[in-house]
């Protein structure tokens, strides 16, 4: 038996779609992306060239820097075991940090995802309450705590202990950075949990799996994009943070932040400043590269 078509079909295949497509549509994909590309070569590509050429600059402390091709800046910092040792407390008191920040985080996070509004709501608030502050008034706010006559040492002097030296110490920059960096561990793994389907959870449980091989087994392997994301930012955050680490550390633990802004601001000579300030952002990107490459093929290992 022979069909035929609607005459409203007919009638749309005779005159065709005359629907036109969005003029975007017509333009090439690079010119899209100019706009783009321009804004970041001028925010990041344009200055990271200007401080890569400053480093071969020659310092003279009577005429300040002097336009040169040497590399007398980075034999002054590799070479010197003042730098040495101010690199070494960088990274470590941004691998503490990080550390810390995965194992009272990763919890926190758990917590947070099996909580119900407005329970949830309130402490994920409680949570990014110290992004809405500045992280000078924060620093200040651990140095009062922490100082000769803060809080902490007079709770320590009720029960007959101290005083303690709490204050410019790593142990006080290492505290005021996981409570400044923490909501950025929080964050991506509680993200993380959202994508959890629960009923792999029971499923798990109802194969007589215990609640901490779930954990181990179900829980954790799904999180650990979240952990890696999440760590990732606080060790470059904290490697490279300023504030806290002047504030708290004094004159006499310098990191590599400080380093740069003595050079810069105290002695004035702008090409070992860049110079440190550079090889701080290669050693940060070779760590974090690093870690991500052995953190993944671990993911993916758990995974096959």
């Amino acid at each position: 038996m022979a069909s035929t078509l609607p005459a409203s079909n007919n009638n749309s295949m005779k005159t065709g779609d005359t629907r036109r497509a969005p003029w975007h549509a017509f333009l090439p994909l690079w010119l899209m992306c100019a706009p783009a590309f321009l804004l970041f070569a001028t925010l990041v590509l344009v200055p990271l060239v200007m401080t890569l050429v400053l480093t071969f600059y020659r310092f003279d402390p009577s005429s300040g820097p002097l336009a040169a091709f040497q590399f007398g800046n980075y034999a002054e910092v590799l070479k010197s075991s003042y730098f040495h040792t101010i690199f070494l407390r960088t990274f470590g008191i941004a691998f503490l940090t990080t550390l810390l920040c995965i194992v009272i985080g990763t919890p926190e996070a758990y917590v947070l995802s099996r909580m119900r509004d407005p329970y949830r709501s309130m402490f994920l608030l409680i949570i990014l309450a110290p992004l809405l502050v500045s992280v000078v008034v924060r620093a200040f706010g651990w140095s009062m705590l922490l100082n000769s006559n803060g809080l902490v040492n007079q709770a320590f002097g009720l029960v007959g202990l101290g005083p303690y030296k709490l204050e410019y110490t790593t142990f006080a920059i290492v505290i005021a950075l996981v409570h400044v960096m923490l909501p950025f561990m929080v964050i991506p793994v509680w993200t993380a949990l959202q994508k959890l389907d629960p009923q792999t959870e029971n499923a798990a449980l109802s194969l007589m799996a215990s609640p901490a091989t779930t954990l181990r087994r179900i829980v954790l392997p799904q999180l650990t994009p979240g952990i890696l994301s999440g760590s990732l930012m606080v060790f470059g955050l904290s490697a490279s943070a300023f504030a806290i680490p002047g504030l708290l550390g004094g004159r006499r633990l310098k990191v590599a932040a400080t380093a740069v802004y003595d050079e810069f601001l105290g002695s004035l000579n702008w090409p070992l400043g860049a110079t440190i300030a550079l090889l701080l952002l290669v050693a940060n990107l070779i760590v974090m590269l690093t870690y991500y490459r052995v953190l993944e093929r671990k993911y993916a290992r758990s995974l096959g």
